[in-house]
């Protein structure tokens, strides 16, 4: 594959935009193609997929609702955030699922991780499921942060992602990584 495969000659900052800075970067490719491109490097994320029930014993996603100012919508999501320096994604999950729900789970579990879009983003989201809810504290929300918490019937979620307020793509991934985790995706050499 190294015929796909360019090399970088020059990697400059030209912007600082606090949650992510731009890069220009020069290229040149296996058969001497040159370019320049843009990159964004943007911290690592997390996503945590928590599982509980509600009273009627249903299984249920606990699951936040947040303005979000890029779609200008309320979006309903799974608990998530940025992953510290230094910090390792599952003490990342932990952490955001604490602050945003005040919750501890009895056992989480990596279910994947992908490049959100390699295309130009330099990050990676690393995907969790948490099970065994406790409510340990009252929410601990960064500022600018409102968030209510709900529990959202399994059914529900999976009918309706990617429609109306699930229509963030990060938790679409999450979906497909949970469904995989559960065995609700088919083997095709089955």
């Amino acid at each position: 594959m190294k015929h796909l495969s360019w090399d970088t000659t020059r990697r400059e900052k030209i912007h600082d935009c606090k949650i992510f800075d731009v890069y220009e970067v020069d290229r040149t490719s296996y058969d001497g193609s040159r370019g320049t491109f843009i990159q964004i490097e943007a911290p690592d994320w997390v996503t945590v997929i928590p599982m509980t029930q509600d009273a009627l014993g249903n299984q249920c996603f606990m699951m936040v609702r947040q303005y979000r100012h890029g779609n200008q919508a309320v979006t309903t999501e799974f608990p998530a955030g940025t992953v510290e320096p230094g910090e390792p994604p599952l003490q990342a999950a932990l952490r955001e699922l604490l602050e945003e729900t005040g919750c501890r789970p009895a056992t989480i579990t990596k279910i994947g991780a992908v490049s959100p879009n390699p295309a130009f983003l330099t990050n990676t989201v690393t995907y969790y499921v948490a099970e065994g809810m406790e409510m340990i504290q009252a929410q601990e929300l960064d500022e600018h942060e409102i968030i209510d918490v709900e529990l959202v019937p399994v059914n529900e979620v999976l009918h309706s992602m990617g429609t109306g307020t699930y229509s963030n793509g990060i938790m679409v991934a999450a979906m497909a990584f949970y469904q995989r985790w559960r065995g609700l995706v088919a083997d095709e050499e089955s």
